[in-house]
């Protein structure tokens, strides 16, 4: 129980559904059949046909798929992400005041063996099942998106300490659930659905930046770079704050109400705002700003949901 328990602190039960979410909506209204002119193309995974005057039908959904893709990107993906993070940031997380919490485990050496192997165990029959399912791009994406679990955090590779590359690929790490699902579902391409992951992407790295401020003493004490390490707390939250504007701004060039969603990115940079000229010495203050950060991702979330379910109902 003692090993269960430390397991699911390791794999940040509230981020969760920040991967699983992505893959889930993506997948689903791709394999629904859709307007012709939509975001996405029917891919006829289901074998039915489309007429375009009924509007969505998600009858014809591979719900046994979605569902394994699903139970993938919530527990086992995140498991893997943060659990080999957790094993080789140890000397790091000791000098951290926040981890053994909900922002963050700390594991007991003894259990790293373990956290390892049951990343390894729990991740491979779902990859399996996916690469079964899959076409050779989904393979391509899939590989990505687990190369930029382990290449975060893994000895030899630690894009984590590569400024920039790690916000790259920490954004990649919810990114590329979307992407995934697009391409297992055989979704066809627009610009606005490039527009639409472009955002998303950016939102992804300043949140990834804004967060790496807050362990600037903790990293450079154990050793470890950081964006926030390299270019100082105040120029990271500055480019937090610039990536969450353009963000806002790439929302603008989406179908409607996706416009109405730019306000979502323009909040958390609202939300950083206050740090713009946070010293290096009194980066551990930006917890506050972290804390409300999490909150702030259950409330977007919630209006997303709302704006995907406005979306469906216009087509």
């Amino acid at each position: 129980m003692r090993t269960l328990t430390a397991l699911f602190w390791s794999s940040r039960p509230l981020s969760w559904i920040n991967t699983a979410f992505p893959f889930a909506a993506a997948y689903i209204l791709a394999t629904a059949s859709t307007p012709q002119d939509g975001w996405y193309a029917y891919a006829p995974l289901s074998g039915e046909t489309f007429h375009p005057d009924l509007g969505f039908d998600f009858s014809g959904v591979p719900w046994l798929i979605a569902v394994v893709g699903i139970l993938y990107f919530l527990v086992p993906y995140n498991l893997a992400m943060y659990g080999i993070n957790d094993v080789f940031d140890y000397e790091s997380d000791l000098r951290n005041p926040r981890k053994g919490g909900v922002e963050g485990a700390l594991l007991d050496r003894s259990l790293h063996r373990t956290t390892l192997w049951a990343a390894v165990v729990t991740n491979v029959p779902f990859l399996v099942l996916l690469v079964v399912v899959g076409s050779p791009l989904s393979w391509l994406v899939l590989a990505i998106s687990v190369f930029a679990v382990i290449a975060y955090s893994a000895p030899g590779l630690r894009f984590k300490e590569r400024p920039f590359v790690d916000s790259i690929t920490s954004s990649t790490h919810f990114v590329s659930p979307a992407v995934y699902g697009l391409a297992l579902a055989g979704a066809t391409v627009t610009p606005q659905l490039v527009a639409l992951l472009a955002a998303f992407f950016l939102w992804g790295m300043a949140s990834h930046a804004f967060g790496a401020v807050q362990d600037v003493i903790a990293d450079r004490e154990g050793g470890i770079a950081s964006i926030a390490t390299v270019i100082g707390a105040k120029a990271t939250v500055r480019f937090s704050v610039v990536a969450y504007l353009l963000a806002g701004v790439l929302m603008t060039f989406t179908d409607f109400p996706g416009p109405i969603a730019a306000v979502i990115p323009v909040v958390y940079a609202i939300s950083c705002a206050p740090w713009w000229n946070v010293a290096d010495a009194d980066a551990e203050a930006v917890n506050r700003g972290w804390k409300r950060f999490l909150t702030l991702n259950f409330l977007s979330g919630f209006v997303t949901t709302m704006l995907l379910i406005w979306w469906v109902a216009l087509a």
